[in-house]
Parts: C-alpha cells; sequence; structure tokens
C-alpha cells in the first residue's frame, strides 16, 4: 500500500482524491476542527491532528507528501495581502519535506500566487524545494479538464525526489465541454448532470440571507446545461442555484433578476458535489451552516487532485 502524509488538509479534498489512487493517509492535519469533525465524518481511519502544524514536531514517513496551505493573500476572492503571515506557511510544509523525505510531493494553491506582487513567494518556494532535493514542476490547472462541473483555476507544485531519476509531467486533459463535440474525451459534467437528482428546495443546507448588493455586482447564476461559476467559501457569495430566475445586467458591476420567481444559492450539499465529492457526504451537527460552506468551497476537488497523484511515475 502506498502511503501519504496530508498537511493543511480542511476536509479532505485531497485525501479523497488520493483514496482513488490507492493511497493510504497515514495523518493529516488542520486548524479548523469542524473541517475535522467532516473528515473523520468520511475517512475515520486516519490519523487526524487539530492544531498549529508549526507545534507539530514529528511526521510518520510515508512515501507522498501533499499540502494545500492557506491562500488567501494570493486569492483573487480574498484579501490579496502578500505580506500577511498566513502566506509564508509554506515553510512549514517545506520543514516537513525534509524531515520526511518522501519519494514524491504534491501542493495545491491559488492561480493568483502567479501574480506579480507575490511572485517572489512562488519563486520562493520553488527554490526551497529543489534545495531539499526534488525535481518541481509547476503549473496552473483547470478544474474542467478533469471533469469538474466548476470554473476552477489551481495552481500544483509537484515535486520528485532527484535521487529516482524520473521527471514529473503534468496530466493531459481528459473532459471536454460540450461546445467541444469534435473531441472524442467525454464531455465534462453539466450542472444538470452534477445536482439535477437532488432536491430542488433543501430546507435548511442552503444560504437564505438576502441577495444584497455586492452579490448582484456579477452574474453569479449559471444555467443546467452548464457547468458551475467558482465554489467559495463564503456562503453568502456562493453561485445561484440553476432553479433561479436569469440575472440581467443593468450596468457595470449591477445586476437584477429576470423575475420575482423564487431565487436560491446553491445548498452546502450541492457545492460538495460539484466540488466533486460523493453526495453521501456527511456534515457532522456539529456547527452552524456558513462553516459547511466553508469547508467545502476551501476544499480542492478530489477529481482534479486525483489526476495529479495518478500521473506520478511509479516510484513507488
Amino acid at each position: 500500500m502506498r502511503t501519504a502524509v496530508s498537511l493543511f488538509t480542511g476536509c479532505g479534498g485531497s485525501d479523497a482524491g488520493l483514496s482513488t489512487c490507492g493511497f493510504e493517509v497515514l495523518m493529516a492535519n488542520d486548524v479548523l476542527a469542524y473541517a475535522k469533525d467532516v473528515y473523520e465524518a468520511n475517512m475515520p481511519e486516519t490519523d487526524y491532528r487539530l492544531g498549529d502544524i508549526r507545534k507539530i514536531k514529528s511526521f510518520p514517513k510515508a512515501d507522498l507528501l501533499v499540502g494545500c496551505y492557506p491562500c488567501q493573500g494570493f486569492s483573487q476572492a480574498g484579501v490579496r495581502d502578500p505580506s500577511r503571515s498566513i502566506n509564508y506557511l509554506y515553510r512549514e510544509f517545506d520543514r516537513a519535506l525534509r524531515q520526511i523525505k518522501p519519494k514524491a510531493f504534491i501542493v495545491e494553491n491559488v492561480a493568483g500566487m502567479r501574480r506579480a506582487d507575490s511572485i517572489h513567494l512562488y519563486e520562493n518556494q520553488l527554490r526551497r524545494f529543489r534545495l531539499a532535493g526534488y525535481k518541481v514542476k509547476a503549473k496552473v490547472l483547470s478544474a474542467i479538464d478533469y471533469g469538474v462541473p466548476q470554473e476552477r483555476m489551481r495552481l500544483f507544485f509537484v515535486g520528485i525526489r532527484s535521487d529516482l531519476g524520473e521527471t514529473y509531467e503534468f496530466p493531459e486533459p481528459t473532459h471536454v465541454q460540450l461546445s467541444s463535440s469534435d473531441d472524442t474525451r467525454p464531455f465534462v459534467p453539466t450542472l444538470k448532470d452534477a445536482i439535477g437528482h437532488l432536491p430542488e428546495w433543501p430546507t435548511g443546507e442552503y444560504d437564505e440571507q438576502p441577495f444584497h448588493w455586492y452579490y448582484l455586482s456579477r452574474n453569479r447564476r449559471r444555467g443546467w446545461h452548464e457547468v458551475s461559476k467558482t465554489i467559495v467559501a463564503n456562503s453568502r457569495h456562493v453561485p445561484l442555484h440553476p432553479i433561479s430566475p436569469v440575472l440581467t445586467r443593468l450596468h457595470t458591476d449591477s445586476w437584477k433578476f429576470s423575475s420575482d420567481a423564487p431565487a436560491r444559492r446553491l445548498s452546502y450539499r450541492e457545492a460538495a458535489v460539484i466540488q466533486g465529492f460523493s453526495d453521501r457526504m456527511k456534515f457532522p451537527d456539529t456547527c452552524g451552516i456558513a462553516l459547511r460552506y466553508r469547508v467545502v468551497g476551501n476544499a480542492v476537488p478530489p477529481p482534479l487532485f486525483a489526476a495529479v497523484a495518478r500521473t506520478i511515475p511509479d516510484i513507488w
């Protein structure tokens, strides 16, 4: 059995992807208690250590190390402040990498890390990982290209230990959208394919706050035969469910509903399914609705992570 250690794990998007590739996750870690609750409700076999990674002094040996460290300073939807201390947690991943010395590692983060104001942090990570003894590749991937019905761009670093003599190549796209009907690859699932079987009005599972001016500053709706807008961690800003009326543009940064028909945001369960989790995913009743959205929106889509892990050469 191939083994892995998972850091900055959240509710387990990376690890759900690894499980489909035949990995046993020996240890996971995060600071958010509800993320641990959700993880353990769905993947109870893993040793999930709740708390600040800086207080973890030793890690189990494993074949693969993965990490999705926080991205608030780089995210298009976040504060976008590269000077924030949270942006330097990659140093803790580097510490674990040097201690464990796995055969390979995978890091996932937002594509915004490559913007001009944070490119120095991107380059410093590449330098650190290479100095740790790894051949490293980095690339921004679109989740749509790997069968995830969502507009989501993510940056990946993948490294293979230099002494193994192998080089990583990122996976070719496995899916196409409906507009590319001349391609032989399978179509990306639409919202109808992904969530059309779920209840239209799942009481208690979606944020019912009013649609304030900021929410209506952009078109947050996609139709049944499209893919979703990006699933975000803030429940108030989650995209509209396709059952909602079409949004009409009034002028720059101002939209309105085309009718008075009922409208709602996607539920946290629908958001999870769009991310690539099972529609039977368990959400323990240990918190309010906002945290359920948060752990889902912060997760990496499992199918995307699996595609990256699956193309690591046979070094195990």
